[in-house]
Formats: C-alpha cells, sequence, structure tokens
C-alpha cells in the first residue's frame, strides 16, 4: 500500500453497499491511502451484478475487487454471491470479492467463510491495516 499516493495497489474496485455513509467511509479510506485509481460504488447488489455482466467481454475493465455488504434490501450479499456464480467465468476469474460488514452473526461469518467466491470476511469500517492485509492477496496492478 502506497501512503504518499504515487502509485495505487488497485486498478479499479466496486463497493456494493446501500448505506451512504459506509460508501463514503470506504470510498475516502481507498482514496486517501492511494489504494486504488478508481472507485466504483452500486448502491444495491441488483445494479452491481448488472454493471459486472455489463463487463463480461473487457476483462480489462473489470473490478480487481469487490467489497460487498451482506445486510442491503431487496437482494442481501448471499443472495448477490449465489447469482454471481451464474456470472461469465471471465468475471469470477478477474474479481475478488470481499465481505465488508458490520454483522458479528457467527453464521454469517461461516457462510462467507464457505463461499468460494469470499476471499476474505472484513468488519467495517475498512482502515488503514484491513487495506495492508488485503495488498498480500488478490489482484494488484501490474
Amino acid at each position: 500500500m502506497n501512503e504518499l499516493n504515487q502509485t495505487p495497489c488497485y486498478k479499479k474496485i466496486l463497493v456494493i453497499d446501500d448505506d451512504a455513509v459506509d460508501r463514503y467511509i470506504t470510498t475516502r479510506t481507498i482514496k486517501k491511502y492511494a489504494f486504488a485509481e478508481e472507485v466504483i460504488l452500486k448502491e444495491s447488489a441488483e445494479s452491481a451484478l448488472v454493471y459486472l455482466k455489463s463487463l463480461a467481454g473487457t476483462p480489462d475493465e473489470l473490478p480487481n475487487l469487490i467489497f460487498l455488504a451482506i445486510r442491503m434490501p431487496a437482494m442481501d450479499g448471499f443472495y448477490f454471491l449465489d447469482k454471481y456464480q451464474n456470472l461469465p467465468d471471465a468475471v469470477k476469474n478477474n474479481c475478488t470479492v470481499m465481505i465488508l460488514s458490520t454483522s458479528l452473526y457467527p453464521c454469517d461469518h461461516q457462510r462467507a467463510k464457505n463461499n468460494k467466491y469470499v476471499s476474505m470476511f472484513l468488519n467495517k469500517p475498512l482502515d488503514k491495516g484491513m487495506l495492508n492485509e488485503i495488498s498480500l492477496i488478490g489482484n494488484p496492478v501490474s
């Protein structure tokens, strides 16, 4: 991770969260530590799925990381993951999904751990230490 705002660790990050304050904090943290060149915000899991599907033919445009909230109206994070598995392989092979949640429920942590598309479960708010840990995995900018 680069604290001097030189070269970002990642090209693009997608944040999926219905809460405006949480989206703001996550975006601000990513930008403060120059963690990504671009942050894409989606307020719903449905709109995120449409977005990802639209980029399936252009893998270079896909986000390297996806920060996914669990508790959202209409389609929660786990239902998103159920639909995510049906997306083209180009999407699944180029995106690393991380749960970013306030959930303290052990069952949520276990469900995330058991999902093959989830790389990490992080508790909100996103912070510098988490970004350091994330920078050790995933798809960094080449």
